[in-house]
């Protein structure tokens, strides 16, 4: 286990995780016991690593899980950073259900 310097706190282990359509990011790194995941983001200087991505505070998660910057890490966490919706999920269903029905009738399906 590693140790902080001046310090007596063993580091544990998170990483970073943020996706483009084009580019993924993923950070390896330590921090102190007690850390929130807004101090991990801000210590390790997201906004700048992940050039190009839009880092937004109410857009984050733990392993598929929504949380808020003040959530405390524990060991093994990955703090996800999601993008925006471009499209609202609902609409995209409701779309494809009626392109679905469309082709089906051009098909003289039922």
């Amino acid at each position: 286990m590693n140790e902080a310097k001046g310090g007596g706190d063993a580091l544990i282990d998170i990483e970073v995780a943020a996706a483009l359509p084009d580019q993924q990011w993923l950070i390896e790194a330590q921090v102190l016991p007690g850390t929130t995941v807004g101090e991990a983001l801000r210590q390790l200087d997201i906004a700048e690593r992940f050039a190009g991505f839009e880092v937004d505070l109410s857009r984050l998660g733990i392993f598929g899980q929504r949380c808020q910057v003040d959530r405390v890490l524990q060991a093994g966490d990955r703090i996800e950073l999601y993008r925006p919706l471009h499209a609202d999920p609902k609409t995209i269903r409701r779309d494809l259900a009626k392109l679905e029905k469309e082709r089906k009738a051009a098909q003289g399906k039922p």
